[in-house]
């Protein structure tokens, strides 16, 4: 825009300088250009400290010199129109505010200096003027990162240096306000940097010799990590018998050094990396380029069929930039191509991603493949339907166990009668007094007897007269395959028979025979009325409690429980079908009351099994 202004400045005053020339006889008023406001020219200086503005026409020396201008006849003229006025003032100069050249200098600024400045060239013929902003700032108005950093009223500008390399620091606009100063300048630098213990404030000279001040200027020899940040510079000169100050900042980055490679690579996509995409849906293919640090340009960009975006009359394409990691330099940018509306076609095209800077060029090709459509309408359902099968399931198994076990046994299980040789299914051992053996007797022998078909043992019946209690007994429990004990408040004080039995089953069951040993309880017994055989053998073996009328169905938990305890009796798949239905009946009918059928029919069940 100032190249731009300038030439058109330039060919104004030339066509200005012709008119003048060919006719003089015109008594008008020369015409003036008025270029407006120049944002790029503002300048901020703070309070006390010296300042200067320069005429931005004079921005391009090239195009429009002010010694040449001088020369065709044209004069410098600076206005200022300060805050909250309307009209143009002239400057009306003196020690502080004087004018060199084309620079207006102020030694020092103050805080009515802030408005807007005007600089006009004029001749007899034309006149073009531009302006320029300045803002004094007070102390009190500037922001600063800690205590003690000085105050600066100008932005930092930006430094980088290789590391392990050196570099000449220099203050930014010595150079410019040493053309018009004394010889007399000195410079004092400032290092603030971030310790484990906050923020520091180094001045020159350092502690350490990598970092030496050279005249103006601020040498680094060898450039490390620790050297980075902020860099203040504060330069006292003499102008016209009078001291002035002012300070600038540079921020002083590290990047990688200048040896590495800096060609560019694609990182994302791989060269086998496939991407999954599904039509009528929007897609976004991911590319993701490292740029190593140069200072110049670097590019990032998608290609569709060989043409830019720009160049798609397909509008469903758009990209997306931004930078993912800034490390010493090196750039890692990423760029997403969207495409709105995935279309089959667009399964054959070609999509490339391309990254360049000055040193280098890398393409690739992003792959893509259509993603498979689940039907999830029938997983859900599929899913649902299972879901509620194995909660029904849990909640039959959970409630019927018991018949699922007989049931099972009774198809799979294995009938001991074809793997033994033994004479008795079940052997009896009960405390001797008459409400335990009436039980037994009357309820325990008839059942399994008479209903479930099983071959009982009872010592007082079946023993010959004349025999030895111990060896009786004994072979009893040997020809027996379960020694099944009731369990009774009384079966320990009734002499020495029923704990005779219970160690002999103990003892065959320790040695690994074929007997097994169940604990029926006909009554509860406290804990400190159970002897020794009984503590151990209730740790380690099934216990069945009997509870009064709840338990003389033959339904009931009781005889179920027992069952599973006792001998399989095989029975063919027809009739454990039938078993189970009865199962279900005798459920029905125990809450209706039919009992008497109940048991007929289960008889009839096992006698036929039997």
């Amino acid at each position: 825009m100032a190249s731009l202004i300038c030439t058109l400045l330039f060919l104004t005053l030339v066509v200005g300088g012709t008119t003048a020339a060919v006719g003089q006889a015109s008594q008008s008023e020369p015409r003036c250009y008025d270029w407006g406001e120049s944002s790029e020219r503002a300048v901020s200086v703070l309070e006390g400290e010296a300042g200067w503005l320069s005429c931005p026409l004079f921005s391009h020396p090239s195009v429009y010199n002010y010694t040449s201008m001088q020369s065709a006849g044209h004069n410098l003229v600076w206005y200022r129109l300060p805050e909250g006025h309307e009209l143009e003032q002239p400057i009306t100069y003196s020690a502080r505010l004087t004018r060199e050249r084309e620079r207006l200098w102020l030694q020092p600024a103050t805080a009515d200096d802030t408005g807007l400045y005007i600089c006009m060239l004029r001749n007899n013929s034309s006149c073009s003027k531009i302006g320029m902003r300045l803002k004094v700032l007070r102390p009190n108005e500037v922001v600063r990162g800690a205590d003690c950093e000085p105050l600066v009223a100008v932005a930092p500008t930006q430094e980088v240096i290789p590391l392990q390399e050196g570099k000449m620091l220099h203050c930014p606009d010595l150079q410019e306000a040493g053309k018009m100063v004394d010889k007399n300048t000195t410079v004092t630098w400032y290092h603030v940097w971030r310790s484990h213990s906050g923020i520091r404030c180094t001045k020159a000279p350092f502690w350490h010799n990598e970092r030496e001040q050279k005249g103006l200027s601020l040498e680094f020899h060898n450039m490390i990590v620790p050297y980075q940040g902020l860099y203040f510079c504060t330069v006292h000169l003499q102008r016209k018998g009078q001291t002035l100050n002012f300070t600038r900042s540079i921020n002083v980055s590290a990047v990688y050094p200048s040896s590495l490679p800096k060609i560019p690579s694609i990182l994302n996509p791989s060269a086998h990396q496939v991407f999954t995409v599904k039509q009528d849906t929007e897609v976004r293919l991911v590319c993701t380029g490292l740029f190593p640090f140069l200072d110049s340009w670097w590019e990032i960009w998608w290609t569709v069929d060989g043409k830019t975006l720009e160049k798609l009359a397909d509008n469903r394409f758009t990209n997306i930039n931004r930078q993912v990691k800034y490390d010493f330099g090196d750039r890692t940018e990423e760029s997403v191509l969207v495409i709105k509306d995935f279309q089959p076609e667009d399964l054959h095209r070609e999509f490339n991603c391309s990254v360049k800077n000055e040193k280098g060029f890398e393409t690739r090709r992003a792959q893509l493949q259509e993603e498979v459509s689940l039907p999830s309408m029938e997983l859900g359902c599929g899913l649902g339907v299972t879901l509620v099968l194995m909660l029904l399931l849990f909640v039959v198994y959970h409630v019927f166990w018991l018949e699922l076990l007989l049931l099972y046994r009774s198809w799979f299980g294995t009938d001991e009668r074809h793997t033994d040789d033994k004479e008795y299914d079940v052997y009896i051992s009960y405390a001797r007094s008459g409400e335990e053996e009436q039980f037994v007797l009357s309820t325990l022998r008839s059942v399994l007897e008479n209903e479930l078909g099983y071959s009982v043992c009872i010592f007082d019946r079946d023993s010959l007269p004349g025999g030895t209690i111990t060896d009786e007994t004994l072979s009893f429990v040997a020809r027996s395959r379960r020694l099944l004990v009731v369990v009774s408040p009384g079966y320990a004080s009734q002499g020495s028979q029923a704990l005779l039995e219970l160690k002999v089953g103990i003892d065959s069951m320790a040695r690994g025979g074929h007997l097994r040993v169940i604990l029926v309880q006909y009554k509860p017994v406290r804990r400190q009325g159970w002897v020794r055989e009984l503590r151990r053998a209730r740790v380690a073996l099934a216990l069945v409690r009997w509870q009064g009328d709840k338990s003389r169905e033959l339904t009931s938990r009781f005889w179920k429980r027992l069952r599973v305890e006792l001998p399989v009796r095989r029975v063919s798949g027809g009739e454990g079908v039938a078993l189970m239905r009865l199962h279900s009946q005798n459920s029905t009918n125990s809450q209706t009351g039919l009992i008497t059928n109940t048991v007929k029919d289960t008889q009839k069940v096992f006698n036929s099994a039997a």
